[in-house]
């Protein structure tokens, strides 16, 4: 055993302290360290509200739109409900002096034009017009705000919500119809919704643009298979919405949907496209 030692002893001080170095892998640089998460984040944008609500910490929201808590036009109003509501007021920016500013753009913002000796860290998220695209601004934002595996996590919830879903329009039209008449065209996420559930948007087949107006006498000629109305109008409030409700479109059938998941690109697209391919099979069920 003795003599084993003394051979050890002998070995290393031949080879040097060189040797024991070389065994041990040299450590990997370190990643540089991921940017601080924001702590008082505004947003500027209806559309934008809806992503901050989904993705950043309730901690972290400093002020949001007075739109965020209109159940008629946001999809997360309730969840918007208690968090500050700003005005677009370039005195409460500056209160809050926020170290995130979310907008479409945010850099188009005149309230922060008011302020040209402030500068915030600011986050463009471009208006999204089909599914792809509310997946960009999903993870934009996810990013921004600290939490990009929360972002992963939406867009894969949202994939298996619209994996194989139906197409029970089977190419019949219909007019996404809204009040005074206008109607949603092409290049929208209505017009994707219509085409994801089987749908031909009567627009497109008309040749209109984005949006449109479409008087009454000219709806009844072209004679949609469905109209697609905003929830909102399901009942006569005003001159706009009554329109919808005369009887020459009586004989239409209707499909429904709160205008909140259609205005903006946000998770509300698939509640959307679930809620019309429902309508549609009810309709059928029904034999309208």
């Amino acid at each position: 055993m003795r003599h084993t030692r003394l051979a050890l002893g002998a070995l290393l001080a031949a080879t040097g302290a060189g040797a024991l170095w070389a065994a041990v892998p040299a450590s990997a640089p370190k990643a540089p360290a991921a940017p601080a998460a924001p702590d008082r984040i505004v947003s500027i944008n209806l559309c934008t509200d809806q992503l901050v609500l989904a993705l950043a910490d309730r901690r972290q929201i400093a002020g949001l739109t007075r739109n965020a808590i209109d159940p008629e036009m946001s999809g997360a109003a309730i969840t918007a409900r208690g968090l500050p509501l700003l005005s677009n007021s370039a005195e409460q920016i500056l209160a809050i002096d926020p170290d995130l500013v979310v907008g479409m753009p945010a850099s188009r913002s005149a309230a922060l034009a008011a302020l040209p000796r402030q500068t915030y860290p600011l986050l463009d998220v471009d208006n999204a017009t089909t599914l792809d695209q509310i997946y960009v601004s999903i993870r934009q934002t996810a990013k921004a705000v600290g939490h990009i595996g929360r972002g992963e996590a939406l867009v894969a919830r949202m994939q298996a919500e619209l994996a194989g879903l139906p197409k029970p329009g089977r190419g019949r039209v219909a007019a996404y119809y809204q009040r005074r008449g206008y109607m949603t065209g092409t290049g929208t996420l209505v017009d994707e919704l219509m085409d994801r559930a089987g749908l031909v948007n009567l627009a497109r087949k008309l040749g209109k643009p984005p949006l449109s107006q479409l008087s009454l006498e000219e709806m009844v000629a072209a004679q949609p298979d469905f109209l697609i109305v905003e929830s909102a109008t399901d009942t006569v409030t005003d001159q706009g919405s009554e329109m919808l409700h005369h009887p020459a479109l009586k004989h239409i059938p209707r499909i429904s949907i709160p205008e909140a998941w259609t205005v903006c690109g946000s998770p509300g697209y698939a509640s959307a496209a679930h809620a019309i391919i429902a309508q549609i099979a009810a309709i059928d069920r029904g034999g309208q």
